[in-house]
């Protein structure tokens, strides 16, 4: 059996088909995630792209 941690609260889950809330361990913790998601708390970060792009016609 896997066992994960929520990634809201870090309860151990258990990773079965009757947990329909993998991997969060409740419906409240997932609602916590999305509205992370939904007020931009959490960002991939992008590397500004150069202005090197071997073209000389400057």
């Amino acid at each position: 059996m896997v066992v994960v941690d929520c990634p809201t609260c870090g309860t151990k889950v258990e990773w079965t088909e009757i947990n329909t809330y993998r991997p969060f361990c409740s419906n409240r913790c997932k609602q916590i995630d999305l509205g992370a998601w939904a007020n931009e708390k959490y960002v991939i970060p992008v590397a500004a792209p150069s202005d090197e792009d071997g073209d000389d016609t400057a």
